[in-house]
């Protein structure tokens, strides 16, 4: 591991150097900004966020660790997915396994999970499957990558805000509105492995305050025509190697109307990905393997001030996700067919509304009182051989209502109380309370001081109650929520010359996961309370942006997860992350040159062994007036060609996933 922290400081340090050289340099030829005073920098550097306490409000006052990425350093950095933009958040990491993406948050990140622990937002709508909680975040994701305006990363616990999943942490991805695009757009893309995509999109805010936006786009790649996997070196299986086996498409759909206090946003996507793995024991090399998945919803919100004081809003959503998996299994073992086609299904869909009422009160203070609730109408899971042999077949519905109380009350000049509790009540499991409080002390400006602390939970999933397939799987409708604990010390400071440094060190007593057991009488498969982790260590990243255009940050996160039940045995949590970013403006700004470095140390695998730790940098060229209305993007995915792979789930033979060598995309994008 030595050797590739090494690796990485000798990325990282030039980038840094390159930052403070650019920094001497400007501070010659841009005196103006210098000059600036630290409340000027920090309307320059500290951004708004709305997913800390649902309301909007400076990122040094809200009660939570943040990071906020925005449109144009996803532009400028060359990112293709919102995976892209998570595995460059300090403290946050992502592997896959040729089909979906997982995220893993402050060195918890179990092979193959889900994503459920997360809750993600699309404008403060919930985007998580009523089914299994699955969090979308690659090419699957509604939203094509161009339509973020902003990433909202909130770290810890959030229960005290919103209703399940926040266990870990709250994504919120805030889109583009009509007067963003201005007219019609298209955009086009062509990279590595026969990948095409397109991109047709308009917006415009009309005199009377019409603001419309709408898109669709597309997305086919063949994938590697050739993927050789170790574990399959027979002769009876291709000696290893998969032939055209990692292809996928997908297409979304996106609009947004407001007009006035109201706005009413919808999307859906479909994606289709091959699998070359041979997952859950199916057929090696066999093209019949795939897994489709499609979620739409619809969302209608409205928001209203009544006087300076009164603040109202309410949404009303409707959401739908299905799921299938096509994978061919060899039954002859069992007496049945050499070949049998496996199709697993699952279909949700949730009905809900929401409310929250916001008062000013005399001394500064900010009261809101919030309540949500809803309706699963549809978990439905069932599973069968073609061309009807029934396997497994479960039909579920389920309800949940919550409400919550926050208050930020000024205890002086420099001090904030943070104050959040709910109340959430499932129709499976029964009620849960959840606090949050947070010490918000800013002594000097540019300064903040946040101590938190913050309780939390995860509701089992439909999935993990129910789903069985026997004789090798078991339900288990007795499952309670997971629960979490936080403390964290945030300390945020702006210096002169457009520097902003943000450390943390946080302590996450978990209980109660839900993993995979077994049932002692029967030796199935089934779900359990079954593990307690701890999760603890420290944060560091420092970046700096400019009005001339350039931009660097460095992070640094070290990790100490623990599994107090079976010391040693926490899989893919890597000690220590590490990222690195510039972007330089070049021509006048007409060009932007950047880089991004990620270092991952290495994670213990399902099998006991050790997935490498690695380096991998990224370089894109990205020109915003390429000509007059053109964009232009070049960029170079692993451009040193690393060898590095991801530790594998239960669902596969294999140990470890070996990811993507070197690729492009090239990209342009003509607004009309």
């Amino acid at each position: 591991m030595a050797q590739r922290i090494v690796s990485f400081l000798r990325l990282a340090l030039p980038i840094l150097a390159a930052a403070c050289l650019l920094s001497a340099q400007e501070e010659r030829a841009l005196p103006d900004v210098m000059d600036l005073g630290l409340e000027d920098l920090m309307k320059i550097e500290i951004d708004s966020v709305f997913g800390a306490s649902g309301y909007k409000q400076h990122v040094s006052d809200a009660p939570a660790s943040i990071t906020i990425i925005t449109s144009g350093e996803i532009k400028r950095y060359g990112y293709r997915t919102l995976a892209d933009v998570l595995r460059n958040v300090p403290g946050f990491y992502v592997t896959s396994d040729y089909v979906f993406n997982y995220i893993g948050v402050r060195g918890f990140g179990p092979p193959g999970d889900f994503n459920s622990r997360v809750l993600l937002l699309v404008d403060g709508h919930r985007m998580q499957d009523p089914v299994k909680g699955v969090f979308p975040f690659g090419e699957e994701f509604p939203v094509d990558i161009d339509l973020i305006d902003r990433v909202e990363v909130i770290r810890g616990p959030n229960s005290s805000v919103y209703i399940a999943s926040a266990l870990l942490g709250v994504i919120n991805v805030v889109t583009k509105r009509g007067r963003d695009e201005k007219g019609l757009s298209v955009s086009g893309q062509a990279g590595s492995y026969g990948a095409y995509g397109s991109r047709l999109t308009y917006g415009h805010r009309f005199k009377n305050g019409v603001d419309l936006l709408i898109s669709g786009s597309y997305l086919d790649s063949r994938g590697p025509e050739r993927l050789y996997f170790k574990e399959f070196d027979t002769p009876a299986t291709n000696y290893g190697v998969a032939r055209n086996a990692d292809g996928s498409q997908s297409y979304r759909q996106f609009a947004k109307l407001s007009y006035r206090g109201f706005t009413l946003e919808g999307a859906y996507s479909s994606a289709e990905q091959a699998d070359p793995t041979a997952s859950y024991e199916a057929i090696f090399n066999d093209a019949a393997e795939r897994l489709r998945l499609s979620i739409g919803y619809l969302d209608l919100g409205y928001e209203h001030n009544f006087g300076g004081d009164w603040g109202y809003e309410c949404r009303f959503y409707y959401d739908n996700f299905r799921y299938q998996g096509t994978f061919p299994l060899d039954e002859s073992p069992w007496g049945g067919p050499s070949r049998a086609l496996n199709q697993d299904f699952s279909a949700g869909q949730d009905v809900g509304a929401s409310f929250s009422l916001s008062k000013k009160l005399p001394g500064g203070q900010t009261l809101i009182l919030g309540s949500e609730y809803r309706n699963d109408l549809q978990q439905d899971q069932w599973s069968y051989d073609q061309p009807d042999a029934l396997l497994f077949q479960s039909r579920q519905h389920s309800t949940l209502w919550g409400g919550h109380v926050q208050d930020q009350i000024p205890l002086g000049r420099q001090l904030v109380l943070d104050l959040g509790l709910s109340y959430d009540r499932y129709s499976t499991f029964g009620g849960t309370t959840n606090p949050r409080a947070g010490l918000i002390y800013q002594p000097f400006e540019g300064t903040s001081l946040k101590l938190l602390y913050g309780q939390s939970f995860r509701a089992p999933t439909a999935f993990e109650l129910y789903y069985a397939v026997p004789p090798g799987q078991e339900a288990n409708p007795y499952l309670k929520p997971e629960t979490a604990r936080t403390t964290e010390l945030v300390v945020e400071q702006v210096f002169r010359g457009g520097f902003h440094l943000v450390a943390s060190g946080y302590y996450y007593p978990v209980r109660g996961l839900i993993v995979s057991g077994t049932d002692p009488a029967s030796g199935a498969i089934m779900y359990e309370n079954g593990e307690r982790v701890d999760l603890k260590g420290v944060e560091i990243a420092l970046k700096r942006q400019s009005r001339s255009g350039w931009e660097g940050g460095l992070s640094f996160s070290f990790q100490g997860a623990r599994d107090l039940d079976r010391p040693g045995s926490l899989t893919n949590s890597p000690r220590v992350l590490s990222q690195a970013n510039l972007s330089v403006p070049l021509f006048h700004g007409k060009v932007f040159a950047s880089a991004d470095v990620q270092f991952v140390s290495r994670r213990l695998t399902l099998a006991g062994d050790y997935a490498g730790a690695y380096v991998v940098p990224n370089f894109t060229l990205f020109s915003p007036r390429a000509l007059n209305r053109w964009e232009a993007s070049v960029s170079l995915y692993n451009a040193f060609d690393q060898l590095y792979g991801d530790p594998a789930s239960v669902a596969h033979l294999q140990h470890i996933l070996y990811q993507d060598g070197r690729n492009f995309r090239v990209k342009f994008t003509y607004h009309l």
